[in-house]
């Protein structure tokens, strides 16, 4: 019994023995393992995700005791019953949430409060709704992502994401500024005068009918006789006329019976005139550099000193096709524009005449503006379409209101008109011509006095043609050189 009873004590002893050792080890695992954890960064703690100024509700399987937040100004916590919390998410950051059940133990939460990126993005798509710009959150910053067209555009997105949170990182990104800084721009006039008129009057004209010298007109179109002189002859026959005659203007129709003593002029007429002008003027710029370009001329204008002695000077001025303009090349690669286009032209049909000069006057057509083209696109920059009309209605009184006889005593003219203008600029970038490469120049319709031709060995040829250097049907011809 006492034998039994030792065996007995061993067993108890060495089965104690193993179970302590079986614990040492797992303890000794244990601290293994939150070591290894501990410096590769390996962590089992949840993460809890909450959008700013918005709540989220957490369910947990045993009962709670008290709940802990690292910081109440990111997020706050609320125990809204024994197994649910109620999260607040105030501003972008991360804290750690810690919840005690009744048993004292303790679970671990990293709460993370994030950017509302669906409220910005919405904003951003509403200010920019042409731009490809888009918006995520990394912990307490907002990135911007994308393509903006200018810097105009990525200036603004970031000022409105600072009103979301506190650090905005920019990750968008701008056209690449073109390689070139040459920049020809295009421009088109094209304008369309159209005008009609219509002219009807009759002046009456008598030297002696019915023994009277006179004539009736509205003095629309002119007037009757000038320069009548009046004398009496032989008044026991009758009243006689000696007298000078001088029509200013004979219009269009004329016609005088001699035996009556009795003539007219009329003027009826119609009229169409057209006038188009179609003007294409292309001219190169650097970058900032202003150009300028004219085809026209110029004509005098005699100018009065004043003084003692007055004295005449000449001032020149310039008509034509005149274009000036200065490009400027943004940092979003589109070309801003500045630019006075003029079409001018001599207009005899006004001019004046001043001390004995002749001084024509001048029709133009002028725009300046300045707008903001991409290269390649074009602008109608102006335009106009005007439309006139003009009536001048003239008669006798009393005798121009006679039926059918009256039609003599009136005089009428319609004037109808249609301007329709148009100015469209195109700017571009281009590069000049490699050595290899010739531009196209306009076609020759004749061509030019070949030296070699006309010289020969001599100086003359048997053929008058060779000497101008011109082929003919049957093909060039060689000059033949006199012995």
């Amino acid at each position: 019994m006492t034998y039994l009873s030792a065996i007995h004590g061993k067993l108890v002893h060495r089965a104690t023995l193993l179970v302590l050792i079986i614990n040492i080890l797992v303890v000794m695992v244990g601290l293994t393992n939150n070591e290894v954890r501990g410096q590769t960064g390996i962590t089992d703690i949840p993460q809890l995700t909450v959008v700013a100024s918005k709540s989220i509700i957490i369910n947990i399987a045993e009962p709670i005791e008290r709940v802990s937040v690292t910081t109440t100004e990111i997020a706050d916590a609320l125990v809204i019953s024994p197994q649910q919390v109620m999260i607040n998410g105030k501003k972008p950051g991360m804290v750690t949430l810690i919840l005690w059940d009744r048993m004292g133990r303790s679970t671990s939460y990293d709460l993370v409060v994030q950017v509302d990126t669906s409220l910005l993005q919405s904003h951003l798509e509403k200010q920019f709704p042409t731009e490809a710009i888009n918006v995520t959150s990394a912990n307490d910053a907002v990135v911007l992502s994308g393509n903006a067209s200018e810097p105009a555009v990525v200036e603004k997105s970031i000022e409105i994401a600072g009103a979301f949170a506190a650090k905005v990182i920019n990750l968008l990104q701008l056209p690449p500024t073109p390689d070139t800084e040459q920049i020809m721009l295009q421009v088109r006039f094209a304008d369309v005068d159209r005008s009609a008129s219509q002219a009807l009057g009759v002046n009456i004209i008598s030297t002696g009918a019915l023994n009277t010298l006179g004539s009736t007109s509205t003095q629309q179109f002119g007037q009757g006789l000038t320069g009548i002189k009046l004398s009496t002859i032989s008044p026991g026959l009758g009243p006689a006329f000696e007298a000078v005659q001088t029509l200013t203007d004979v219009l269009n129709i004329f016609f005088f019976r001699f035996d009556l003593n009795l003539g007219a002029t009329i003027k009826a007429l119609q009229q169409k005139n057209l006038l188009q002008i179609l003007a294409e003027p292309n001219l190169i710029a650097s970058n900032g550099k202003e150009a300028s370009f004219l085809a026209g001329g110029e004509f005098p204008i005699p100018i009065v000193q004043g003084g003692a002695i007055n004295t005449v000077t000449t001032v020149f001025k310039e008509f034509g096709i005149r274009l000036r303009f200065t490009p400027t090349i943004t940092q979003s690669g589109k070309i801003r524009l500045k630019l006075k286009s003029e079409v001018s032209a001599l207009d005899f049909s006004n001019a004046t005449t001043l001390g004995g000069f002749f001084i024509p006057a001048l029709s133009t057509r002028r725009t300046e503006t300045e707008i903001e083209l991409a290269d390649g696109q074009s602008f109608a920059i102006s335009g106009l379409i005007d439309n006139r009309v003009t009536e001048t209605y003239s008669k006798v009184p009393g005798i121009g209101d006679i039926p059918i006889l009256g039609y003599l005593f009136k005089s009428r003219q319609l004037k109808k008109s249609k301007t329709e203008l148009l100015v469209m600029v195109t700017p571009k970038f281009v590069k000049p011509l490699n050595p290899d490469q010739n531009p196209n120049f306009p076609r020759n319709p004749k061509p030019f006095l070949d030296s070699q031709r006309f010289d020969g060995k001599i100086g003359h040829t048997d053929n008058p043609v060779a000497e101008l250097g011109e082929p003919t049907d049957k093909g060039p011809v060689l000059p033949r050189v006199r012995d």
